[in-house]
């Protein structure tokens, strides 16, 4: 017997939400969809009326379902925002170039200004070129970081101050698995951040400054699954085949993870979501290092409310922050050659205060002792490569770094002509008698 729908409990059940296993008709799964994506954006007040935004677009189904999603939901609910698509062709044949043709119908079906910038216009390479020297080990850095450069400069070239991405919740929870596979925690604030670039000192005088632009991710909290439902239900075209080059990436081994994570526990690529929002809060110097830039804009409370996930069941951070206090202690305590004795609550649930240890004797506490305050955390000055000018915290952009070691080590392509035959027999016959100079006799 047809399952009624879980929400309306009219229609019958077509779709199996993978978010939380619900059963839900055609309608109510797009209702749903699209108004989580309403929720996130207002709730963290991603767009201002009368902006121009630019849509990555790469003719997949994370950016396809997005351009859709943000047209629908721009005439429904009256944004007031301009909406383009910016594509970056980073020269992949029989990739790319077939992906292309995809967002061109996207752009006619959705009335949207199309344009298309390639890796060959601003850096002189494409991907094949690229990979065809370093092979495909490393191949994928080479890309993300010409990608995030390309629609920058795209934006910059429309004045556009604004690029969302279809960066959906299991593209952030692999980014988190992978950070912390790394040992990378300060990132967690970039990558956990709902908008992961903002203006930085050094362009705020320029507005026509390609450092200038923010980036957000309106589908942080939408299931992979879910955009995969929603595009095949609702007939989008996009293309589907995965890039020739990034089975061997790093990140496939975090998406294999997340994977298995999920079939076992359908909530689990929100709670990695949520874990590394709330520990990008307790990295130390994490804002301080990017200026407060790389913080989330909403506030603690709104952001653990409802919507697409909840933090319940987990805690806000206090018992790391004690943790944290604990190990600072041990360190003043290793400097002056003493030992600190580990607290423990009492059978009141009172703490029991932490007593030196003198040569494996109690000490008395010394009341008036402060502890040294711990180092500052020193502050990442933002500024701009000297040779693009993109922003950047060295001298020479990551960028400009890696276009120098390809340009260095590209053979050259051009043939000599004008060949002299008497020069080389000439050439030829010194270097014969050099070598019979070398030649000991009997």
């Amino acid at each position: 017997m047809p399952k009624p729908c879980a929400n309306c409990a009219t229609n019958t059940a077509a779709i199996v939400r993978p978010k939380d296993r619900s059963a839900l008709c055609k309608p109510c799964f797009f209702t749903i969809f699209e108004t989580e994506i309403h929720h996130t954006i207002t709730s963290t007040n991603l767009f201002a009326r009368g902006e121009r935004i630019a849509i990555g677009a790469s003719g997949g189904k994370d950016s396809t379902v997005l351009a859709s999603v943000l047209k629908t939901l721009n005439e429904r609910y009256d944004y007031g925002v301009d909406l383009i698509l910016l594509s970056i062709d980073e020269g992949i044949k029989g990739y790319r170039d077939d992906s292309l043709e995809t967002v061109k119908q996207n752009a006619k079906e959705y009335g949207m200004e199309l344009t298309i910038l390639g890796y060959r216009e601003l850096y002189g390479w494409t991907m094949d070129q690229v990979v065809e020297q370093v092979g495909k080990k490393g191949n994928c850095t080479y890309c993300g970081v010409f990608r995030r450069q390309a629609l920058d400069r795209g934006a910059a070239r429309l004045g556009v101050k604004h690029v969302v991405t279809g960066h959906n919740a299991d593209d952030v929870a692999e980014t988190v698995l992978m950070n912390l596979l790394r040992g990378d925690l300060p990132r967690l604030s970039r990558t956990t951040s709902i908008v992961t670039s903002t203006p930085s000192a050094a362009s705020s005088t320029d507005p026509n400054s390609h450092t200038n632009i923010k980036r957000s991710k309106p589908l942080k909290y939408a299931y992979e699954k879910e955009i995969v439902l929603y595009a095949l239900h609702k007939n989008l075209t996009y293309f589907s085949t995965e890039c020739i080059y990034s089975p061997e990436a790093f990140r496939g081994s975090a998406r294999a993870l997340i994977k298995n994570l999920e079939r076992v526990r359908p909530s689990a690529i929100l709670d990695v979501v949520r874990s590394g929002e709330d520990m990008a809060k307790l990295c130390p110097g994490s804002d301080e290092g990017c200026g407060g830039a790389c913080s989330n804009s909403v506030p603690v409370a709104e952001e653990e409310e409802g919507g697409c996930g909840s933090s319940n069941g987990r805690t806000a951070g206090g018992e790391m922050a004690g943790v944290e206090k604990q190990l600072a202690q041990n360190e003043v305590a290793a400097e002056t050659g003493l030992e600190i004795e580990i607290t423990s609550n009492g059978t009141n649930g009172t703490k029991t205060n932490a007593v030196p240890v003198v040569n494996g004797k109690k000490g008395k506490k010394n009341k008036g002792q402060s502890q040294p305050a711990r180092k500052a955390v020193p502050k990442q000055v933002m500024g701009q490569c000297k040779k693009c000018g993109y922003l950047s915290s060295q001298e020479v952009c990551k960028a400009c770094t890696l276009l120098d070691g390809l340009n260095k080590n590209r053979p050259k392509n051009s043939i000599e002509v004008g060949y002299d035959e008497a020069q080389e027999d000439a050439k030829l016959n010194d270097a014969i008698s050099e070598v019979k100079k070398l030649e000991v006799g009997p």
